[in-house]
């Protein structure tokens, strides 16, 4: 029975924007847990990574068929291709939320401080709305607000140096409370990738739209 490419490319879409906001989801319950101290959101994301893995394997699987029976050219074929691009780094957002939970997790059962750094929180957010914008962006296919999203990247970068001098100058001045320092820091790892990866997702879009390759633009 012959493929019918069209209904396929609505299917995959269909499962590419439903692991986005999956992801998305995943995101928000991370930045609760980290900002608010809500240890139910952090286990939920703890727990919830098969799902994300399982629309991974699913999306790849349509996108192969696809390419074997379909023969997509020109947008269709961008399109195929982005959605393998794209649907690996939604699961990448994942595993680093889940990753952030864990210390979050860990840090309830210990003498932690109570908080985190503003700097960390409102590096948080910026996050968070970088990837609601290309979420969107990548729904409407709108190449521009990418470029946004593309220039708010450095917004994130700027937040990470800030959290991480002031990590520094806590284990400097402060040996018990190293530990957590560090576990800071390496949040802030954490959020700065999301917000690199939301900025490799707007780069598909604009490779899916476009037809041109602006990874290494500035």
């Amino acid at each position: 029975m012959a493929l019918d490419l069209p209904t396929e490319i609505v299917n995959l879409r269909r499962g590419l924007l439903a692991m986005g906001a999956a992801t998305e989801r995943r995101v928000e319950q991370m930045i609760a847990a980290l900002v608010e101290g809500d240890i139910e959101a952090a286990q939920a994301v703890k727990a919830g990574d098969a799902e994300i893995d399982a629309m991974e394997v699913e999306l790849e699987g349509q996108c192969m068929r696809v390419l074997a029976l379909g023969s997509p050219v020109a947008h269709d074929l961008r399109f195929v291709l982005s959605v393998i691009r794209i649907s690996g780094d939604f699961e990448r957002i994942a595993d680093l939320s889940r990753g952030i939970c864990k210390k979050v997790i860990r840090w309830s059962g210990s003498a932690a401080p109570e908080g985190v750094p503003e700097p960390l929180a409102e590096m948080a957010h910026a996050t968070r709305e970088m990837l609601a914008d290309v979420l969107a962006a990548l729904a409407d296919e709108d190449a521009e607000r990418c470029r946004e999203v593309r220039r708010a990247d450095r917004r994130v970068d700027a937040l990470n140096k800030e959290v991480v001098a002031a990590s520094r100058a806590t284990i400097e001045n402060s040996v018990e409370d190293t530990a957590h320092a560090i576990d800071l820091m390496q949040v802030a790892q954490r959020l700065e990738r999301i917000a690199d990866i939301a900025t490799n997702i707007a780069e598909d879009v604009i490779f899916l739209v476009e037809g041109r390759i602006v990874r290494h633009e500035k």
